[in-house]
This record gives C-alpha cells, sequence and structure tokens, in this order.
C-alpha cells in the first residue's frame, strides 16, 4: 500500500460485509507515522467490513478529514510534528463530531486520562491485540450509532412540535399543552388565561408588499410576543397570522397587563423590509378568556378567547376584549415611534 497516496481501502468483494448493499461500509481514517502499524491495522479492519482510509501523519489526517467524513479516527499518541492529543485537540476545535480512538505504547493511565480528556472515546494499547482492536472499535462505533439515533429523535421531535416558519409552538403542540396546562391547574385550583391575537389586516400587507414581506412580519411578530412573557408561559403559532398564548396562573386581570405589553411592543416596532423600506404600522387585536372563571375545559377556552378577539375585530380592531365584556373594548393609548428600545430596528 501506498502511504504517500492515502488510498481509501474498501472491502473486497469477499469480505463479510461486502454483500449488505443497504448498509454501507463504515469509514475509518487511521492516522499513524509507523508503516507496519497502518497497513496491518488497515488490511485487518478492511477484512472485517470498513471503509479504510491510512494517513502516516497528522497533517495528511487533517486533510483528509477536510474532504470527507469518518465514522472512527484511530491515531496514534506517540508522532513526530503534531502527537496524537495535539491532533484530538485541532479535531475537536474544528468542529468535527467524529469519535476518536487513540493508540499508545505506553500502557500507562496517564496516557489515556490525558486523551479522554482531549476527547478521545478510548484507547488501546501496542503491540496491538487485533481481536481487542475489533471489540474496541465496534463498541465505539455502537455508542456513536446510539447517540446520533437519539439526536435525530429529539430533533424529529422537536420539528413536529415546532411551526416550520416561526419556530415557535405549532397547533398540534399548542393544543396537546393547554390540555396538560388546564389539568394541572384543575389539581390546584389556580386560574390560567388564554390569550388569542390576531395580526389586523394581513392580507392587505401580504397584498402590498409580497408573501415574503409578510412571512418576515409573522417571523418577527412571534419573537415580539416571547419578549413579552415569561420562561412559563407558551407562545403558539394557530394558523395562519393569529398567535395564541397560555398563561399558567394568571387571571383575567394580569393577563390585560400582558396583552397592553404585547401591543405596545407591536406598535413601537418598525416594521421595515430587507431594502429599509417602512413597510407602515402593524397592529393586533387580542381576545382574553380564562380558565375556570369564563371556560371548563380547554375546548371551551379557546372558543370563548377567539369569540372575545372577533368581537374586537367587529369593534374596529387594534384593541383588547376581555370574554364576557365583549362590549367594553380597550384600546392602546397613542404612543410615539420614537419611544422605547424596539423602535427604529426591521423586520
Amino acid at each position: 500500500m501506498s502511504m504517500a497516496d492515502e488510498q481509501e481501502r474498501r472491502p473486497s468483494p469477499g469480505t463479510p460485509d461486502a454483500a449488505e448493499e443497504t448498509a454501507p461500509a463504515k469509514r475509518i481514517l487511521i492516522v499513524d507515522d509507523d508503516q507496519t502499524v497502518l497497513e496491518s491495522l488497515s488490511d485487518f479492519l478492511q477484512f472485517h467490513g470498513f471503509a479504510v482510509r491510512a494517513a502516516p501523519g497528522a497533517s495528511q489526517g487533517m486533510q483528509a478529514l477536510a474532504e470527507n467524513d469518518f465514522d472512527l479516527v484511530i491515531c496514534d499518541l506517540v508522532m513526530p510534528g503534531m502527537d496524537g492529543i495535539a491532533l484530538i485537540k485541532l479535531i475537536r476545535e474544528s468542529g468535527k463530531e467524529v469519535p476518536l480512538l487513540v493508540m499508545t505504547g505506553f500502557a500507562s493511565i496517564e496516557y489515556a486520562v490525558e486523551s479522554m480528556k482531549a476527547g478521545a472515546a478510548d484507547f488501546i494499547t501496542k503491540p496491538l491485540k487485533l481481536d481487542h482492536v475489533m471489540l474496541i472499535v465496534n463498541r465505539v462505533l455502537e455508542t456513536r450509532s446510539l447517540r446520533k439515533m437519539a439526536q435525530e429523535r429529539e430533533y424529529y421531535k422537536d420539528l413536529s412540535n415546532s411551526d416550520g416558519l416561526t419556530q415557535i409552538s405549532n397547533f398540534r403542540h399548542f393544543n396537546h399543552l393547554l390540555r396538560v396546562e388546564i389539568d394541572r391547574q384543575r389539581r390546584y385550583h389556580r386560574p390560567l388565561t388564554l390569550l388569542m391575537i390576531d395580526i389586523d389586516d394581513f392580507k392587505k400587507t401580504n397584498d402590498r408588499h409580497g408573501h415574503l414581506i409578510g412571512d418576515m412580519v409573522l417571523i418577527k411578530i412571534a419573537g415580539l410576543l416571547k419578549s413579552q412573557i415569561r420562561g412559563c408561559d407558551f407562545v403558539a403559532r394557530y394558523g395562519g397570522d393569529e398567535f395564541t398564548i397560555i398563561l399558567p396562573e394568571v387571571s383575567q386581570k394580569e393577563a390585560l397587563a400582558v396583552g397592553r405589553r404585547i401591543q405596545k411592543a407591536i406598535e413601537l416596532h418598525k416594521f421595515q423590509s430587507p431594502d429599509y423600506k417602512d413597510i407602515g404600522s402593524i397592529s393586533v387585536t387580542i381576545g382574553i378568556a380564562s380558565f375556570p372563571q369564563d371556560a371548563p375545559d380547554a375546548k371551551e377556552l379557546v372558543a370563548r378567547a377567539d369569540r372575545a378577539m372577533y368581537a374586537g375585530k367587529s369593534a374596529g380592531k387594534n384593541c383588547i376584549c376581555l370574554f364576557g365584556d365583549e362590549q367594553n373594548v380597550i384600546r392602546p393609548q397613542h404612543r410615539e415611534r420614537g419611544e422605547g428600545g424596539a423602535a427604529g430596528s426591521s423586520v
């Protein structure tokens, strides 16, 4: 094998895993200045179905990592120019999350601890015992696969709960959270208040400026809503240009203060296109209903907060309306746009 060319060695047709087309061979990079070790370990791993690339030094190893993705890196701890621990640190600093297995001719716990602190997954000693090497390699690769599966499950869980545009909770997740919170507040005899929030005349914004600008407005509104609530509150995109906020342990009167803060934050924000053209003022209408004062369960609470919001729409928009007092709409006080830190920022 030519070390200078760093040829990648793939499983031969006669190896046990070569026929498994559904599972591509795991890719392993071996970095060692000892050509004998490099060749014998490469041949051994290739025989067991791995795709192997060999590098005779740390610099060649880093070049290989820059050009390809690997499932595992096996490197020697003692090499000229850059030792294995320095290589491990460099790989970690580069952002590569590939697991690293180190080889050392010094069977000392100090080297093992130092390599682990640097980021190695495990270590093996020289002279190599190939059956032990296979055991460690398989264990490290299995651990990597399990972690990757766990990360993917968490990713898809987050994806299923989030609105694709605004990255806040979606309608499905909102319904689940509302039922959970209603049950909890019922057990502890505490109030819960729901805000239904609709952007006024959003269709006109889309028609006048286009759907791209409309999407940017939705994203910014979602951010402004999040900025005005506590960490224990939940904001979600209910659908289209409508949002909702769950306020656990908050009465209707206390929720009114939250609604006022939201209206003020949106009123003071200067919505602009990417080329800094003024989009114009944006306002919202908010309907408020509380559990158990206004509704006995989650379904009725949504319906009554929605009814209050539509009463505000009928009364002229840009207002807050409390369920049970729909005739008394609450409008924001006039404020200068220059007031507050939010003014002047773009979408």
